[in-house]
């Protein structure tokens, strides 16, 4: 008993039980837009005063993306991906930006547009919490212009809680991240939706090089044996009632 105790003594002051047990929380901001005009004055704010401030606080690798240019939501849609500490932190990171000068005076113009030049439409926040077995994001390991990558944000739907608990299964125990790996997908996160406009999903972001590498490595995966045996598992059934894909891109600014 009493070398249980100096063991576990030891573990927490190392903080390995703690990160054992940590799971990343994550938001996705959607901006809706409908003018270059909204853009430029989104991309300024965000550049210039809103990055700015949650790297003050300590927050990295946050990404900014567009939808690419070839797809119906181009020049409509702005995404915003926080990582979180904890789900507490996106009340503490409003409190401080309230308190923080610097955000106020360099995000003027946007915080304070006027009600007949609102600098976007609509803003969506998607809160998600990362799966037990990707419990922490990935910077992707890209070389290539940013304006090429390929960034894939993928939402699965279900059509009940149970299914959608089944096919958050799939990915865990399942074995469909670990497949995901084994073919360098260069994820950023695999995360389940806790609040959001489309629930119960899931939903995930994976990276390529550009639209071949990005066609190549899911031709791979639709033809990888582990795969094509996990997705016959009778327990894995009709779990996604719809899967959405939207085609993104970083702007020069991101942190991904």
């Amino acid at each position: 008993m009493k070398t249980f105790l100096i063991t576990f003594f030891v573990l927490i002051s190392f903080g390995w039980t703690s990160k054992a047990a940590k799971r990343e929380f994550y938001e996705i901001k959607i901006y809706t837009i409908h003018n270059v005009e909204q853009e430029k004055s989104l991309d300024n704010f965000l550049e210039k005063a809103y990055l700015p401030a949650l790297h003050r606080m300590g927050i990295k690798n946050i990404g900014v993306f567009k939808p690419r240019l070839d797809t119906e939501n181009a020049g409509k849609l702005i995404y915003v991906f926080t990582p979180l500490k904890a789900q507490n932190q996106l009340l503490a990171i409003q409190n401080k930006l309230e308190k923080d000068m610097v955000f106020k005076q360099e995000g003027k113009e946007f915080l304070d547009a006027s009600f007949d030049k609102a600098p976007y439409d609509r803003v969506e926040s998607i809160v998600l919490q990362a799966f037990t077995d990707n419990p922490f994001m990935s910077v992707p390991k890209l070389n290539g212009p940013k304006s090429e990558r390929w960034y894939e944000l993928r939402s699965y739907e279900s059509a009940t809680e149970k299914y959608y608990k089944n096919k958050v299964q799939m990915f865990n125990e399942g074995g469909e991240i670990k497949i995901f790996r084994k073919l360098n997908f260069n994820a950023v996160f695999y995360g389940e939706v806790i609040s959001g406009s489309h629930m119960p999903n899931l939903m995930y972001m994976t990276t390529f090089e550009n639209k071949a590498d990005r066609d190549a490595h899911w031709k791979s995966f639709t033809e990888d044996p582990d795969w094509s045996a996990l997705k016959v598992l009778p327990q894995y059934q009709k779990n996604v009632s719809k899967n959405v894909q939207f085609y993104l891109f970083p702007t020069d600014y991101s942190d991904l």
